[in-house]
């Protein structure tokens, strides 16, 4: 398996996608930790432990769990692509 990694690093097209790929996967990583100006992460935090003991809490758990965490956070990620769909 590591022979196979090592021989795909040799082909520049597929390093590049790889190398891009990964990069990607690290800007949507530290977007989950960037919480939005002007919301204060507490009260947010605290109303989704609310949500989560009412009937609606695994509809919100289980959007949290696909934004990584950011949606309890109200990080910069946790809005996805939806306002850029929105925008254009």
């Amino acid at each position: 398996m590591f022979s196979a990694f090592t021989n795909s690093l040799k082909i520049p097209e597929l390093r590049s996608r790889i190398f891009y790929t990964l990069s990607l996967l690290f800007v949507a990583r530290v977007g989950a930790h960037i919480p939005l100006p002007g919301i204060d992460p507490a009260p947010l935090q605290k109303f989704f432990a609310e949500q989560a003991g009412g009937t609606g809490g695994a509809l919100v758990g289980l959007y949290n769990m696909f934004t990584g965490g950011a949606l309890v956070k109200g990080a910069v990620c946790a809005l996805g692509i939806m306002p850029y769909i929105s925008a254009s």
